[in-house]
């Protein structure tokens, strides 16, 4: 059950990621699966940099937006304009 909220989650931060990227999203689809590996690497990030926004949804929503937020900018810099 946890392994589909996780996927939720990082679904819907690829979502909100996609909105506030603007221009440098790379569609519905890809968003999102960009915001479940978001997650992934929100969730490292945060721990190494030693920040916690707790444990819940609306904790976990955050470190998945951030996550999701600065894998989309990584992946625009070697995008072809």
């Amino acid at each position: 059950m946890e392994l589909i909220w996780f996927i939720l989650i990082g679904i819907v931060a690829g979502f909100l990621a996609g909105q506030l990227m603007k221009g440098k999203g790379f569609g519905v689809v890809i968003n999102l699966l960009v915001g479940v590996g978001g997650a992934i690497l929100g969730g490292w990030l945060l721990g190494v940099l030693g920040f916690s926004f707790g444990g819940g949804l609306i904790g976990s929503l955050v470190t998945a937006f951030l996550g999701a937020v600065v894998l989309l900018f990584i992946i625009s810099l070697f995008k072809k304009k």
